[in-house]
């Protein structure tokens, strides 16, 4: 019976602990946008292990749609972990492959900052949201 209640107890302390995770990847969601041969994918709450699976879904979706040009809007991320930046060179090399235009509107200070300390901000194609040309709203 004793060890029935350490466990439980565990437990309780686990959810505790991942609670904040848990209504992260619960506010998380994706919004995309259409416009001619373009689609803007823009995720908005925090980019990480618990959220980047729904990410991946919307970009297959949009790559497989076979667009002419792929937009990643980052301002509304809140916050980026490793898992966005594999996202953003497979999205990279995807483009390259299929010559389909890509570009990156950037995040917040917090977001780029994740890009700049892999070494990634200058190798990506991240652009100003006023050079994208479409009606961002």
């Amino acid at each position: 019976m004793a060890s029935a209640l350490a466990v439980t107890r565990e437990t309780t302390q686990d959810s505790e602990i991942n609670a904040p995770e848990i209504v992260a990847a619960a506010d998380f969601r994706v919004e995309m946008a259409w416009e001619h041969d373009t689609v803007r994918i823009c995720p908005v709450g925090e980019i990480d292990l618990a959220t980047i699976a729904r990410l991946r879904e919307h970009t297959d979706e949009a790559m497989a749609a076979g667009p002419g040009r792929v937009i990643l809007d980052l301002r509304e991320t809140t916050f980026t972990d490793s898992s966005a930046l594999h996202l953003a060179v497979e999205m990279v090399r995807w483009a390259e492959r299929t010559e389909t235009s890509f570009t990156i509107i950037p995040g917040s200070p917090v977001v780029q900052r994740t890009f700049e300390v892999a070494g990634l901000a200058g190798r990506l194609p991240f652009v100003d949201a006023p050079q994208v040309g479409l009606r961002l709203v």
